[in-house]
C-alpha cells in the first residue's frame, strides 16, 4: 500500500481528480492525516470515498514499536516500525519552552563517523518524506493521550544524513511547515549535517530559514578526517565557506556542534583553534557529552575537562553553552537503543559503509559557491533583523541564550556586513 503521508496537498488533488473527486477534500484529507487519524476516523467524508482510499493507502506507515522513558528527565525514547520491517528511532525531549522531536532522516547511515552508533551497519535505505513526518504524528498521537502539549519542535538530528537523502529531506520540510497539516514554523525547525557543501547552498534556494547545524566535533581537517570521514571530501575550508553563505543570504545564526571526547578533541590548544575558526562569524555553539557507545570505544570527557574548554569559550567571548544530556539512561544516543532491538539481526547495507572516496571523487567541484541575485540591501538588513538574533539552540532552550547574547550577535552581524562590504 502506498504511504499517504507522502503526498502533498496539489498531489492529493491531483489524485482526487483522477479519482472523480472534488479537489477541495485534499485540504480535509491532509488535516486528518495530520492529526494521525485513518480515513475511517474523517467523519466530514463520505464512506465510500474513504473505503476506497483505505484500500489504496495506509494512513501512516509508521508505527511506534515501543517506547522507553528515562527516570532521570523524562525522555521518551521510540522505536518506529516501517512497512518494509525496516526499524528506526526517535527521540522526545521536554523543555520549558515546548516539546521537541529529534527524527531520523535514513535507516542506518553511510557516513561512518567514528564516535556515533548509527553507521555501524551502514545504510540500508533512505527514509521517504511521509515516513518522517510519520513519526511527528505517531509521537503527536502518543503523548496526547497523556495531556501533554503536542509536538512545538522537529531537529533533524537522528540516524541518517539529512542532505544525504535531500530531496526527501526537503519535501518533509515542506510537509511539516504547510499550514494545513502539522505547521510547525522554520524557526522551530533545525537541520544537523556533517557538512555536505552543495547540499548547503542548495538548502538556501529550497529551505531558507530552518536552522542551519553543523556536526564539526573538531577544529582542524587532520583531526576531524579522523572521526569524520566526510571531511576528506568536504574539508573544514569548504564547510565554512558554506556556512558563512548560508548565514548571508538567510541571516540566520549558524550551531555548532561539539562533542567532547577524552583526549582526542577536548585539549585548549583545540579550543584555542576553534575559536580562531568561528571568529568574526555569528554562531553558536553547543558542547556535548559524548554517550558512551561500546562498539566505538571512545568516552566522553571528564567534567573539569569541559569545564575547562567550556571556561576559555566564554573567555573569547563566543557564544557557548553545555547541553543538558538527555536520555543517557535509555540509550539516548543515536542509533543505540535500534541496535540493541535488532540484537544482532543481519540488515544487509545497501551502499558500503565507508562513503568516502566516492564522495571524494565527486565533490571536488561541487564547492564552489554558486552565483545567485544579489538581495537588495533593504531586504537583507530587514531579514537580519528579525531572523539572525533569533536563532535556535536546536536543543538547549533558547530564551535564555537569546537575551544574553542578543546584543553580541547584533554587533557579530554589524562587523560582519562592514567586513564583506570592505571586501
Amino acid at each position: 500500500m502506498l504511504n499517504a503521508l507522502d503526498y502533498n496537498i496539489e498531489e492529493w488533488q491531483a489524485i482526487l481528480i483522477e479519482m472523480g473527486e472534488p479537489k477541495f477534500r485534499a485540504k480535509q484529507i491532509v488535516e486528518w492525516l495530520s492529526k494521525g487519524k485513518d480515513f475511517h476516523e474523517m467523519s466530514n467524508l463520505p464512506k465510500m470515498l474513504t473505503d476506497k482510499l483505505s484500500q489504496i493507502f495506509e494512513a501512516n506507515s509508521v508505527k511506534i514499536h515501543s517506547c522507553v522513558v528515562s527516570k532521570k528527565d523524562g525522555t521518551r525514547k521510540y522505536i518506529f516500525s516501517l512497512s518494509d520491517g525496516n526499524i528506526i528511532e526517535g527521540v522526545l525531549m521536554s523543555y520549558k519552552y515546548g516539546n521537541t522531536i529529534c527524527i531520523s532522516t535514513q535507516v542506518g547511515c553511510r557516513m561512518n563517523c567514528q564516535f556515533c552508533a548509527s553507521g555501524l551497519d551502514g545504510l540500508i535505505r533512505n527514509m521517504t518524506s511521509g515516513e518522517m513526518l510519520g513519526e511527528i504524528i505517531a509521537v503527536n498521537k502518543d503523548i496526547s493521550e497523556y495531556g501533554e502539549r503536542c509536538i512545538t519542535n522537529v531537529v533533524l538530528m537522528g540516524s541518517g544524513e539529512p542532505l544525504d537523502n535531500y530531496d526527501n529531506v526537503i519535501k518533509f520540510l515542506k510537509l511539516v511547515n504547510h499550514d494545513c497539516g502539522l505547521n510547525i514554523g522554520k524557526r522551530n525547525i533545525s537541520l544537523s549535517t556533517c557538512g555536505i557543501c552543495d547540499k548547503i547552498y542548495s538548502l538556501v534556494e529550497d529551505m531558507p530559514g530552518i536552522t542551519l547545524t553543523i556536526s564539526l566535533h573538531a577544529p582542524y581537517d587532520d583531526l576531524r578526517e579522523q572521526l569524520m570521514p566526510v571531511n576528506k571530501a568536504y574539508s573544514i575550508k569548504d564547510v565554512m565557506k558554506a556556512v558563512r553563505f548560508y548565514f548571508k543570504k538567510t541571516g540566520r545564526r549558524i550551531i555548532f556542534e561539539y562533542s567532547m571526547i577524552a583526549g582526542v578533541n577536548d585539549s585548549i590548544d583545540c579550543a584555542e583553534q576553534l575559536v580562531r575558526l568561528v571568529r568574526g562569524l555569528p554562531c553558536h555553539i553547543n558542547i556535548i557529552s559524548l554517550n558512551y557507545v561500546e562498539e566505538r570505544a571512545m568516552h566522553g570527557s571528564d567534567k573539569n575537562r569541559v569545564q575547562d574548554f567550556l571556561e576559555y569559550l566564554e573567555d573569547q567571548e563566543v557564544s557557548v553553552t553545555l547541553r543538558r544530556t538527555m536520555g543517557s539512561d535509555i540509550e539516548g544516543a543515536c542509533g543505540q537503543l535500534r541496535r540493541s532491538v535488532m540484537e544482532g539481526a543481519k540488515c544487509e547495507s545497501v551502499v558500503d559503509q565507508d562513503f568516502t572516496q566516492e564522495y571524494a571523487d565527486a565533490a571536488k567541484v561541487e564547492c564552489e559557491q554558486p552565483s545567485y541575485e544579489q538581495e537588495s540591501s533593504q531586504e537583507q538588513d530587514s531579514n537580519q533583523a528579525q531572523d539572525s538574533i533569533q536563532a535556535q539552540d536546536s536543543i538547549q532552550a533558547q530564551d535564555s541564550i537569546e537575551e544574553q547574547y542578543a546584543s553580541q550577535d547584533q554587533d557579530a552581524i554589524q562587523k560582519y556586513n562592514i567586513n564583506n562590504d570592505d571586501n
